[in-house]
């Protein structure tokens, strides 16, 4: 994995966008108006919902299953308006664009895919941790009683405690189990090491 393969996909690219440069300016454009669609949406929610009256409520006034509540109709909303649209556009450009493609440069693209799915990736991506540590705080909350309380009325303190104990429920849930399956295979390891 040297510079002259980075320089191979690098001088690949590039001839690629040169003789197919319509298609890319198309694809540049419509990237560019589906971020542009991405704000609108947020603007019209955030200015028309009842969820944060329409716009006008101060941060005290919420509590976090309106937070929830938003965030999930904000996403829904940005899908119906600009996800399914995008995807389909991208989807049936995509496959109208490879199907006029003649086959020597199909094989080419399908050579390159199969490379670069044998290759090491080290992304540095966050696995969906963070959303799962979220959820589990939404329910050790709504647990606690405070899910339809105003942020106005809970103490700072009470959610750095709220995320800590959550933490430390995820580590007992999940730890515990995972303790006695390693116990269990060092203890039979151990064994047949002994015999």
């Amino acid at each position: 994995m040297g510079s002259s393969e980075e320089l191979s996909d690098e001088k690949f690219w590039k001839s690629k966008i040169r003789k197919h440069w319509k298609e890319f300016l198309v694809l540049i454009i419509a990237g560019i108006v589906a971020c542009i669609g991405v704000i609108l949406v947020v603007f019209w929610f955030v200015l028309t919902s009842p969820i944060g009256g329409n716009g006008l409520w101060t941060f005290n006034q919420w509590t976090l299953m309106h937070l929830v509540c938003f965030m999930i109709l904000l996403i829904l909303w940005i899908l119906l308006f600009v996800g399914v649209p995008a995807g389909l556009f991208f989807g049936l450009g995509g496959y109208l664009w490879w199907r006029r493609l003649p086959d020597e440069e199909k094989q080419e693209f399908k050579a390159r895919t199969k490379k670069e799915t044998h290759r090491a990736r080290n992304w540095g991506g966050g696995g969906g941790g963070g959303l799962f540590m979220f959820i589990a705080f939404c329910i050790f909350v709504a647990v606690d009683g405070f899910y339809d309380t105003q942020f106005a009325f809970l103490e700072y303190s009470y959610f750095v405690r709220a995320w800590f104990l959550t933490l430390m429920w995820i580590l007992i849930y999940f730890g515990t189990p995972a303790g006695i399956f390693f116990l269990i295979v060092y203890l039979i390891v151990r064994r047949k090491k002994s015999e």
